[in-house]
């Protein structure tokens, strides 16, 4: 592992630096981890996808059975987990306690922005927010080498690297907390070369009536722009201990259709017909397909049989299999909620997604926390979950208490007003309460 120290102490050779922490950033425990999650996210699950039949010779040679049917079934279960989780926190948008243009600072991209990195942190266990002067960019595990500082743990500097092909040439940008350089392939494609010298973060713009818009001057943040988001509180893939769960559904699903495929609906058993050759009784077989009717000897009987795959077991298998994998993240499994359920019943199914939001909740507050920072913003980030709901009841019970409550309160909690519509709401309805008066000068008495 290569901490902020080990950079500072190869400055007289960056690239070489660089190189080194490229070539052993491929072989990062989690950023293998984070690799096959992707996969997993794509639903190109990679113990069903490489699973193959084998057989044995007589020597115990293993080949692979190539007469066995090859249906390979990749179930969506990490991709709706994770779904499921970032959208729950993070799907109304984001709003902020204190002060009302908080958001606006923020750019008109940080909700989506968020979700994206929400996604990531909760996928990898681990990912970057970069805040680039007005929006917010997301760097992943895979995309992204951290520089741990030694003494305090905190993210020091890091190394951003892309390719669009093999064939292409690698770009590569450092960051550090006063500025960042580009690098790139040389001609030979084998080594890095800077492109040019370390630029500040921001540029100063001032504007003239004659000269138009002129950078007069640069600066940097007061710290490095580019924050950890971590998933969980075990910093680790949300695949692990999932895996197991989702390669067994899948092998169980995969291997009943297959047997499906191979098991002969009806085959028959011809007695007495030992003077049929293997193509008669092709062509017997063919005659009862086709025609339903075949003609047999005086002395041949045909008994006709038919197969049933045994399914009731594994269809018992699988289902246990699904309720174990919600169990286990901690997701809200929709079909245990029956139609027209009370709000106390939808509450007890969303207890568990509740409290793996909660910790999910506590990382991003702890990352948004450190981008309102580089800005000089003391804010709280609030939160509406997204979540189903007995909507009649609830707007029920808040007519009950709206004699006790404010106007945005009363909006905050109908749950079909999202986060960022509440403010407009308030917005117009004192618009059409100020178009109510008359703010005319004439009194409209002719005695006056």
């Amino acid at each position: 592992m290569l901490t902020y120290q080990d950079f500072l102490e190869n400055q007289d050779d960056i690239t070489g630096f660089i190189e080194r922490a490229l070539s052993d950033h491929a072989s990062d425990p989690m950023v293998v981890t984070a690799e096959l999650a992707d996969e997993y996210d794509k639903q190109k699950n990679r113990t069903v996808m490489n699973y193959a039949k084998y057989l044995y010779d007589t020597n115990g040679t293993k080949i692979i059975d190539t007469t066995a049917s090859t249906n390979r079934i990749a179930s969506n279960f990490f991709h709706r987990m994770i779904t499921q989780r970032t959208n729950y926190l993070l799907g109304n948008g984001i709003e902020f306690a204190s002060k009302k243009d908080t958001k606006e600072k923020l750019g008109k991209t940080f909700d989506s922005q968020m979700k994206v990195i929400g996604r990531n942190a909760i996928k990898h266990g681990l990912t970057f927010g970069f805040w680039n002067k007005d929006k917010l960019i997301n760097f992943t595990l895979r995309e992204f080498i951290p520089l741990w500082n030694e003494d305090t743990s905190a993210l020091s500097a890091g190394i951003r690297f892309w390719q669009l092909d093999d064939d292409k040439p690698r770009n590569v940008v450092l960051y550090e907390a006063d500025g960042y350089t580009e690098f790139s392939d040389d001609s030979t494609g084998k080594h890095l070369i800077q492109l040019a010298d370390k630029k500040p973060y921001i540029s100063i713009i001032q504007h003239t009536d004659f000269g138009g818009d002129e950078i007069v001057g640069y600066k940097n943040y007061s710290d490095l722009p580019i924050k950890a988001m971590w998933g969980n509180p075990t910093h680790q893939s949300a695949l692990i201990g999932l895996r197991a769960k989702i390669d067994a559904y899948d092998l169980i699903a995969s291997g009943f259709a297959n047997d499906l495929d191979q098991c002969a609906e009806i085959y028959w058993l011809i007695q007495n017909a030992n003077g049929m050759d293997d193509r008669d009784l092709m062509e017997f077989r063919d005659k009862l397909k086709l025609m339903h009717i075949a003609k047999a000897d005086r002395e041949s009987t045909v008994t006709p049989y038919t197969q049933e795959v045994p399914y009731a077991a594994r269809e018992q298998f699988l289902n246990m299999i699904r309720a174990n994998i919600y169990e286990d993240f901690g997701g809200l499994d929709v079909h245990t909620i029956a139609a027209g359920a009370t709000n106390d019943h939808i509450d007890a199914a969303y207890q568990p997604l509740d409290e793996e939001a909660d910790d999910f909740e506590f990382e991003c507050t702890e990352f948004i926390k450190q981008i309102l920072a580089l800005q000089g913003i003391e804010d709280e980030p609030v939160y509406k979950r997204n979540r189903i709901s007995n909507q009649m009841e609830q707007v029920q019970m808040l007519s009950m208490v709206a004699n006790y409550l404010d106007d945005e309160t009363i909006l905050a909690n109908i749950p079909f007003v999202t986060v960022d519509q509440v403010k407009n709401i308030i917005a117009n309805r004192e618009k059409q309460d100020m178009n109510r008066f008359n703010f005319s000068d004439e009194t409209g008495d002719d005695d006056a």
